[in-house]
C-alpha cells in the first residue's frame, strides 16, 4: 500500500453507507462501486432526487384563477 493510501480520508458511500477511502485509485468515487454509482444515476433518472416546490401565493382562490 503506498504511503498515500495510510492517510487517505474514509468516507461513506452515498448509497449503501459502506466505509471507502476517499482516494484517486477508486474511479467510483464517491461511490464505493459502479453498481452504487448507476443506482445513484437511475434515480436521477427517474427524478427520485427533487425538491419539493411550493405553488406561490397569487392572492386568488382555485375558483378565481383562469
Amino acid at each position: 500500500m503506498p504511503a498515500d493510501a495510510s492517510k487517505a480520508r474514509m468516507v461513506h458511500c452515498p448509497q449503501c453507507n459502506a466505509a471507502i477511502r476517499w482516494s484517486t485509485d477508486n474511479p467510483y468515487r464517491p461511490f464505493c462501486s459502479e453498481r452504487c454509482k448507476l443506482i445513484d444515476l437511475g434515480q436521477w433518472a427517474t427524478g427520485s432526487y427533487r425538491i419539493p416546490q411550493e405553488e406561490p401565493d397569487t392572492g386568488q382562490t382555485d375558483n378565481e384563477e383562469q
